[in-house]
């Protein structure tokens, strides 16, 4: 099986394990991967999500072209179809785009190996990006005469500065880890055996903060960055307001008085 899923305290541990092929994905493996990280955000028990690929070689190379890639209708008939649906019929592009699944839990992305295509643009849907020394991250796809289906371009342009992300899109080229921390694509940069331990620990550190406001936060960064300070400071009270009469912050405040690390419960 190529979506490997286990919950480690508060933390799902989503792995892409398709090694034989650089864990590229077929149709049924993303299918797969959306269903757990849907099941992930609904999940009480999981407050962080952490997404890596097995082995040393690859994070994720992108789409299997082991299956036909050739949709069964048109184009326009087949976005104007669920992203299931249009799986169903061959269309796969639109699956690599998570946009839909609503996941407001916070993702951090465990980089090993090839971050390539469709698995940079998955990459840079995740909120937090470490990586190994071996990694490498590239859009190759104008190599093939075509761009990234799910937005990776875009996605791009939001992480790192744009000279550097139009290079990358322009020429297909890769770049290597150092690089990527000195561009600001990964927050962190280790040693390969210390990847996932580092990961986990990361996600753990944001687990043991109140669930409902570690993805108030998340929500506020992701819908609200295109609205002008009085719009976003409104919605930001709003979201403040909904937190103040939680158990979890009042919680957090006996916590402070009584010296003592708080236990919330997402409440």
């Amino acid at each position: 099986m190529a979506i490997q899923f286990k919950i480690i305290d508060h933390v799902a541990l989503v792995t892409l394990d398709a090694q034989q092929s650089n864990n590229t994905l077929t149709l049924s493996d993303l299918m797969h991967l959306r269903k757990t990280l849907g099941a992930c955000q609904d999940d009480e028990q999981v407050r962080v999500i952490v997404l890596t690929g097995a082995g040393e070689r690859a994070f994720c190379s992108g789409a299997s072209h082991k299956e036909s890639l050739l949709a069964a209708s048109g184009f326009v008939a087949g976005t104007l179809k669920s992203r299931e649906t249009e799986a169903e019929e061959g269309g796969y592009s639109r699956l690599f785009d998570l946009s839909d699944l609503d996941i407001w839990k916070p993702v951090v992305a465990a980089i090993n190996g090839a971050c390539l295509g469709g698995g940079l643009e998955l990459a840079l849907q995740c909120d937090l990006r470490i990586a190994s020394s071996g990694a490498t991250f590239g859009l190759p796809e104008v190599c093939d005469a075509t761009i990234p289906a799910a937005g990776g371009v875009q996605y791009l342009l939001r992480a790192i500065p744009a000279a550097h992300a139009m290079k990358m899109a322009l020429t297909g080229e890769s770049i290597g880890a150092q690089e990527a921390l000195d561009i600001g694509l990964i927050i962190e940069l280790l040693p390969k055996d210390r990847l996932l331990p580092a990961a986990l620990d990361l996600a753990g550190r944001i687990a043991a903060n109140g669930p409902l406001a570690v993805q108030s936060i998340k929500r506020l960064a992701l819908q609200t960055a295109h609205l002008a300070p009085r719009d976003f400071v409104t919605q930001a009270h709003l979201h403040w307001g909904l937190l103040r009469d939680s158990e979890d912050h009042a919680e957090g405040r006996m916590a402070q008085v009584e010296q003592r690390s708080p236990k919330y419960t997402g409440t």
